[in-house]
């Protein structure tokens, strides 16, 4: 029987202290750990961003030209008859929040931008847009 009378739990009131001191521990560290993920995502997409430049460069020295779109870094393309034999890259782009980079080329230039976390044009903060001329800064 004395077994009995030394065990002794939590309250209800205890646990309940308990999980609002980890609620709160929570809340506080919360918000650094998700704008640390999104700083690494705009690190990951200036990387990307410089992958893919890198592919466009090699596709102009096999073409001696810029290709229409993306996709023909991925499969070959028809309009250059030196493509590959290897993909320019492996898969289709994609930036680190699910968007399409937005190429255009005009000529022997191009641009290359990522729209940032939002996918819109412009923004601030995470949602700024950028380009492939940011990436010499």
């Amino acid at each position: 029987m004395s077994l009995i009378k030394n065990r002794k739990g939590m309250t209800l009131i205890e646990i309940m202290i308990v999980l609002a001191i980890i609620g709160g521990i929570a809340a506080l560290l919360l918000p650094r750990l998700t704008g640390q993920l999104d700083k690494a995502k705009t690190k990951e997409a200036r990387i990307q961003m410089t992958q893919i430049i890198n592919a466009l460069q090699m596709y102009y020295t096999d073409c001696s030209k810029f290709p229409a779109g993306l996709e023909n870094l991925v499969t070959a393309d028809a309009n250059c008859p030196s493509w590959g034999p290897e993909p320019y890259l492996k898969k289709a782009p994609k930036d680190p929040w699910g968007h399409d980079f937005v190429y255009e080329v005009d000529g022997s230039n191009y641009t290359l931008k990522c729209l940032g976390k939002d996918g819109r044009e412009g923004g601030s903060g995470y949602d700024v847009d950028i380009s492939s001329e940011d990436l010499d800064r």
